[in-house]
């Protein structure tokens, strides 16, 4: 079990918040899996810190300005469609208004104060929507031949769990460089995906279906990076290793940054 987050921590210490994955997994104090996240960012040398999902605006800002960068988790929830001028597909999940919101002023946040985020699966899809991108509501109802992305996608019987299946990684781009190839293989447990790419964010991983695996902002005053997949749930997995650390490296360079210039 991961040591308990912390709400605040020594000022030498890279605090990383990370919004509860959903209402109801707050409400029951449910950590199993936020843990995995807790987990990854300690391994990587920084401190992790829970940001609850009904906070007032005020108090959330006041936390916010606080922490030195984000990781935005995955949820059994689905982003509401709305937010990205749809209509609710039948296959979408239940949505969660709390965490959309949270993520949302994380987002504003860290776009205007340049502090670091990784977005993981529903977070990497929030950040395409929060950048004007669109989703697929459920890739096996809308994408007929893609490959199997979650375990929702197996026929009855079959032994439930993250499926993992091959990636191409764009040459030259981030995640390239931490996997030290163009091309792995990845966890997967997600029925949604990227449809439209938001405004800024470059397409840098893709499945041999054509499913969006990772997007990265293109510009350079910050490092926000999304992946689909679930490197936390990888810990001995070399790229999920890198990524979490090219992360915290990127948030202690950013907090430098702002340290510098007050």
């Amino acid at each position: 079990m991961a040591p308990a987050p912390t709400t605040g921590s020594s000022s030498a210490l890279l605090r990383i918040g990370i919004p509860w994955r959903t209402m109801q997994e707050q409400q029951q104090e449910e950590r199993k899996k936020l843990n995995y996240y807790c987990e990854a960012i300690q391994a990587a040398g920084a401190v992790p810190v829970d940001v609850r999902l009904d906070q007032p605006s005020a108090q959330l800002q006041s936390q916010l300005s606080e922490l030195d960068g984000f990781v935005l988790p995955g949820s059994p929830a689905d982003v509401n469609p709305a937010r990205y001028g749809s209509n609710k597909h039948p296959k979408t999940n239940d949505l969660d208004a709390n965490r959309d919101q949270t993520d949302w002023t994380i987002l504003h946040h860290a776009f205007k104060t340049g502090k670091p985020v990784l977005a993981i699966c529903f977070g990497c899809q929030l950040l395409n929507v929060y950048q004007n991108g669109t989703l697929i509501q459920d890739i096996r109802a809308e994408k007929t031949q893609s490959i199997p992305h979650g375990d929702t996608d197996l026929p009855p019987g079959v032994a439930r769990g993250d499926l993992e299946h091959w990636v191409e990684f764009s040459p030259d781009s981030l995640l390239a460089r931490l996997n030290e190839a163009n091309s792995g293989s990845i966890n997967s447990s997600h029925h949604q995906a990227i449809d439209k790419p938001g405004d800024g964010l470059q397409v840098t991983a893709r499945a041999s279906d054509g499913i969006i695996e990772g997007v990265e902002w293109t510009d350079s005053s910050n490092w926000i990076v999304g992946v689909q997949w679930h490197p936390e749930r990888m810990p001995s997995d070399p790229l999920s290793q890198r990524l979490f650390r090219e992360f915290v490296a990127a948030v202690r360079i950013a907090r430098a940054a702002v340290a510098h210039k007050t």
